[in-house]
């Protein structure tokens, strides 16, 4: 029959030793050990803490080694994972989300217009002094773009020539019981005669009353009429430009002496005043001076 030997302290797989037992207020010792563990467990783990504690106690009766310190491991190994898996718990519940409904009151923003009319304005009142200098500039300005549209103007004009220089013995009108219907501008014989206009020759040659003509299609539509000449240097059909060499003066025909005979004639026939048919396009003809 064998015999039963008093347990050591040591061959206890009690964790009174190696867990903070003594450590603890007198009132935590009394509790059984059992108790402190599961205490310090979460409710999960009770069980199996428990069930780990009854299995050391049921082979308490075997033989133990001395030297052998697996009792007191297993015990600080369970300890261990129940503390372990407690704050494993405290940590899930801690990290765990719940959704809390908020109600904002919610204001509605205000239009920018709204905003912009409330806010206040501010206005800047130039000074006198930079009021005056800007009239002055605007009046600059204002002459400046006059000046530049007269000239555009005179540039879109056709290009005008009086037709010889010369001095002005007869002019447009009534004229010893009848009507000189041109301009007698006198000059030397051979003096150059140019075309008053752009325009292309209707004829050149012998011409009843004139000795010799030229008469030239004028930009506007008038006939240019040129009498008395002495030599034509144009052919018809042939264009020319304004201030263009086609004669020269002579004293051919009815003739009281060297000079031209101008005369602008419609496109019907009519004759009006060359006079002032060039001062319209802005060539002017001195009148002949009047003798006492």
């Amino acid at each position: 029959m064998a015999r039963h030997r008093k347990p050591d302290t040591d061959d206890l797989d009690c964790p009174l030793r190696e867990s903070s037992f003594f450590d603890t207020p007198r009132s935590d010792r009394d509790l059984p050990v059992d108790t402190m563990y599961i205490s310090t467990a979460s409710a999960v783990d009770r069980e199996s803490v428990a069930a780990s504690v009854q299995a050391r106690r049921g082979g308490a009766h075997r033989r133990q080694s001395r030297n052998r310190p697996g009792g007191r491991a297993l015990v600080l190994s369970v300890a261990t994972g129940a503390l372990l898996a407690a704050g494993t718990s405290a940590s899930h519940a801690s990290t765990g989300s719940v959704s809390v409904p908020v109600e904002l009151d919610q204001q509605p923003l205000a239009p920018l217009e709204q905003a912009l009319a409330s806010a206040p304005e501010i206005l800047q009142v130039p000074k006198l002094a930079e009021l005056g200098r800007l009239a002055e500039q605007l009046a600059r300005g204002t002459e400046r773009d006059t000046d530049r549209a007269s000239r555009e103007a005179a540039a879109r004009q056709p290009l005008t020539m009086a037709p010889v220089s010369g001095t002005l013995t007869s002019n447009y009108g009534p004229r010893w019981g009848s009507t000189h219907y041109g301009l007698d501008i006198a000059n030397e014989i051979g003096t150059p005669i140019v075309s008053v206009t752009d325009g292309t020759v209707l004829e050149s040659g012998p011409a009843s009353g004139f000795g010799l003509w030229v008469r030239i299609l004028q930009d506007d539509g008038t006939i240019g009429v040129f009498g008395h000449i002495n030599e034509t240097l144009v052919t018809a059909g042939q264009k020319v430009r304004a201030g263009e060499l086609i004669a020269t003066v002579g004293n051919r025909g009815q003739s009281t002496g060297p000079h031209l005979h101008y005369e602008v004639w419609q496109a019907d026939g009519q004759k009006v005043d060359p006079m002032a048919w060039l001062d319209a396009r802005g060539v002017q003809i001195q009148p002949p001076a009047v003798s006492d």
